[in-house]
C-alpha cells in the first residue's frame, strides 16, 4: 500500500504544475501578529500594533518601523466515509472496479489533507459493524486506513452508508470536512434529515463513483455472481427503462444536494480522479466564501 500512496503522490505532483496541490490552504489560513505563531513576513508598523513585534534591526536598515507578521494555521479534520458492500464490487462506466476507484479517490483527498498537515480519519460499514479510524496526522495513519479498506471483501454482504453517517452524528463532535464516497444509489438512499444534521456541524461533500451500464455490452451481476444474458443486455425496452431510471435518480440526487448547498463530483475511473478532486475542493471553497 505504500506504493499506492506513492502513485497518488506522483499523480498529484504532476497536476500541481498546473494548480497548487495545497488546495486546503487559502481561505483557511489567518494572519495574526503576536508571539508563539509561525513567522511569515514583515510589514510597516500601524498605530495600535504591539511594540514587542517590531523588528528593530530590519527597521533600522529600512528607516521605517517594521512589524513581524505571523501566520496561524487552522488545522482541518478530514473524514472519509467509504461505501461498501456487493455493489462496490461492480464496475464503473470505464469498467474499473468501483471499490478500487473509491480507494484511489479517497486516498487522493486524504493525501492532500495529510500533506497539508491536517488530521485524517475514516469510517465505513462492515456488514453492519462500524469500522472507525480516529482523526490523526501523518502518512503512516493514511496508509493504515487505505490498507485496511483495500483488504476488505465486500462480495458476501450488503451495506448501508446511512449507518456510518448516523455514527458520526451520534459520536463525533469536532467540526470536520466530510467526504462521502459512494455512488448514485448511495446518495439516493441518504435521507434529507441525515444530510441536514451533518451540515449543521460539518462541511459535507460527495464523491459519486459511476456505474457501468447493465445493457449494451457484456455485464456481470455481482449479486447473482453471473453474467447477464445477451437477451437482456441487448433488449431495447430494458435499455430505455434503465436510462429512464438512471435519469430519475440523477435528477433527484441533484435536487437533494442543491437544496442542501452541497457540492459533488462524479468519477468514472482513475484517470480523472485528480482533476475531479481538485475541482470538488475549488468549488467547495468558492461556495463557502459566498455563503
Amino acid at each position: 500500500m505504500t506504493n499506492h500512496i506513492i502513485k497518488i503522490k506522483a499523480k498529484v505532483s504532476v497536476y500541481a504544475k498546473k494548480k497548487t496541490s495545497n488546495i486546503f490552504d487559502g481561505s483557511y489560513k489567518s494572519i495574526y501578529t503576536g508571539n508563539g505563531l509561525d513567522f511569515e513576513n514583515l510589514r510597516e508598523y500601524i498605530p495600535g500594533d504591539n511594540i514587542r513585534d517590531i523588528d528593530w534591526k530590519a527597521s533600522a536598515r529600512n528607516k521605517n518601523l517594521l512589524i513581524k507578521q505571523y501566520i496561524a494555521e487552522k488545522k482541518h479534520n478530514v473524514m472519509l466515509v467509504f461505501d461498501t458492500g456487493k455493489n462496490f464490487m461492480a464496475d464503473t462506466r470505464t469498467l474499473e472496479t468501483k471499490k478500487d476507484v473509491a480507494l484511489t479517490a479517497g486516498g487522493t483527498l486524504a493525501y492532500l489533507a495529510a500533506n497539508n498537515r491536517d488530521n485524517v480519519g475514516a469510517i465505513y460499514n462492515r456488514n453492519g459493524m462500524i469500522q472507525y479510524f480516529p482523526l490523526r496526522m501523518g502518512m503512516n495513519h493514511l496508509e493504515w486506513i487505505l490498507t485496511t479498506y483495500e483488504k476488505e471483501d465486500f462480495a458476501d454482504y450488503d451495506s448501508d452508508i446511512n449507518k456510518s453517517l448516523d455514527y458520526i452524528i451520534k459520536n463525533i463532535r469536532q467540526k470536520m470536512i466530510i467526504f462521502v464516497i459512494t455512488d448514485a444509489g448511495g446518495i439516493h438512499r441518504i435521507s434529507d434529515n441525515t444530510i441536514k444534521k451533518l451540515c449543521v456541524q460539518h462541511d459535507l461533500l460527495f464523491v459519486s463513483i459511476s456505474d457501468a451500464s447493465l445493457t449494451g455490452h457484456q455485464a456481470f451481476d455481482v449479486r447473482k455472481s453471473r453474467y447477464v444474458s445477451e437477451f437482456l443486455t441487448g433488449n431495447k425496452e430494458l435499455m430505455a427503462l434503465e436510462q429512464k431510471t438512471r435519469e430519475k435518480i440523477s435528477h433527484e440526487n441533484s435536487h437533494k444536494l442543491l437544496r442542501n448547498q452541497i457540492v459533488s463530483v462524479e468519477i468514472d475511473g482513475e484517470y480523472d480522479i485528480v482533476d475531479k478532486s481538485m475541482d470538488l475542493l475549488e468549488r467547495h471553497k468558492y461556495a463557502s466564501n459566498n455563503r
